[in-house]
């Protein structure tokens, strides 16, 4: 087989491949048996009908393309083995001369893997700051849990206001007729939560139970329903109750009821500890990621398009998945947002360099170190992957050798082992 290479750019290359007649000649006869046993041909058993005969009733080319489907993925293998070319993403074929009494030659091009040139990415120095729990931020904390254990009691001739429950009914119309879905009866509305059209919330604040209100609002011009968008719209409302939080006391009887603590001293110390563990955790993740961003800063390298999109490909994918686990598929995603393909590609498109560089930047460095991984690497791996998809070892066991991923797992190990690498070796400030 005879080889040429002809770089095109700094990341595409066309391999010019030739392969002898007598090799082809050969891969016709493996084609010919292979779909002589696919055909029915009357007269004759299958497999049994002579190669003319089949030709006939298939046509030549049927025979040479997949004489082609034979010769050509061996062929292109060598070629990037002999080239020295590591490739992203599928090559462009093209067919220059297939015939049965011609050498084959084809064209394939490809986007070479790119070279990464590693600067400084060991000895970083890298800033980890955590953050200070102060007497404040448990105040604020217990303040919260107060809010969340706070009863929603009725109050006599009070005015409605910003936080309070009103439980209305309403009737909406637009030039005095009623519309679908602008009727409800004994609905808890929370003042100020911005649940209901903007300005409706605010027009009912200052009234008492058992006032009738007319107000006056116009539906947004996105607004999600297309006839109603931009228009006009009463409502007549009725409230019946308003009902508003009764705050319990911080003492501790409130840590009895609402932790497992029985002084309300207790239950402070017991949230500063979680907020410093919260802020310790929150500085270890900044660290690492600025340890990891700083080693790919320090590298360079040119992206090849090709691997960004497939990168955004992958996250969207990624996306779809967990929108169809919440209930909801992408095109009704892209609906209510207002937006398209394009638009949500462009959204990724940062990260997806990002990430991209940083794993090209993680396998320079496991080349450089000469990383390797062990049986018991991979086997937490695969045991962190079912923890993660929530399913067992075994299944994710079998989907990695059905889908041939092996060496994605080895991969991914080896990146983070590279990344381990760096971060240990930081000199934090």
């Amino acid at each position: 087989m005879k080889v040429t290479a002809e770089r095109i750019d700094n990341h595409k290359t066309i391999l010019n491949l030739e392969i002898p007649q007598a090799e082809v000649a050969k891969a016709l006869e493996k084609a010919y048996r292979k779909l002589a046993n696919q055909v029915n041909i009357p007269g004759f058993r299958k497999g049994k009908a002579p190669r003319k005969v089949v030709e006939m009733r298939i046509g030549k080319e049927a025979l040479l393309d997949e004489a082609f489907e034979i010769l050509a993925p061996e062929a292109y293998n060598k070629a990037l083995a002999e080239q020295a070319i590591e490739p992203v993403g599928r090559p462009e074929i093209e067919v220059v001369t297939l015939e049965e009494d011609q050498p084959l030659v084809f064209k394939a091009t490809v986007v070479k893997k790119p070279e990464v040139t590693l600067g400084q990415y060991k000895e970083l120095a890298i800033e980890k700051t955590v953050a200070e729990v102060t007497d404040a931020d448990v105040d604020k904390e217990l303040e919260t849990n107060r809010s969340r254990n706070a009863k929603m009691v009725v109050v006599e001739d009070a005015e409605l206001q910003k936080g309070d429950l009103a439980i209305i009914d309403f009737k909406g119309f637009i030039d005095g007729v009623p519309f679908d879905g602008g009727e409800g009866k004994s609905y808890p509305l929370e003042i100020g939560s911005g649940s209901f059209i903007p300005g409706f919330e605010d027009q009912l604040i200052g009234a008492k139970s058992g006032e009738e209100r007319e107000v006056s609002v116009s539906f947004p011009e996105e607004y999600f329903v297309a006839e109603l968008a931009g228009k006009a719209a009463k409502f007549t409302v009725n409230i019946h109750d308003i009902k508003r939080k009764e705050m319990p006391e911080l003492d501790d009887e409130f840590a009895k009821e609402t932790s497992d603590f029985d002084t309300l001293a207790e239950l402070k110390a017991d949230i500063k500890n979680k907020l410093e563990q919260a802020a310790a955790a929150k500085a270890e993740r900044e660290f690492r990621t600025a340890a990891i961003k700083a080693a790919v800063d320090n590298a360079s390298l040119e992206i090849p398009e090709v691997m960004v999109e497939t990168q955004i490909d992958n996250m969207i994918q990624d996306f779809d998945i967990n929108l169809q686990q919440r209930g909801m598929k992408l095109d009704k995603y892209l609906e209510y947002t207002k937006m398209d393909m394009e638009a949500l590609r462009n959204n990724y498109r940062e990260s997806a360099l990002y990430n991209v560089k940083t794993d090209l930047v993680l396998e320079a460095v496991v080349k450089a170190e000469n990383l390797t991984t062990t049986p018991e690497e991979m086997q937490q791996e695969v045991v962190s992957m079912a923890e993660n998809y929530q399913t067992t070892v075994e299944e994710i066991a079998k989907v990695i050798r059905e889908t041939g991923r092996f060496q994605a797992l080895r991969d991914s190990v080896l990146r983070k082992k590279a990344a381990q690498l760096v971060i240990d070796s930081v000199t934090a400030k």
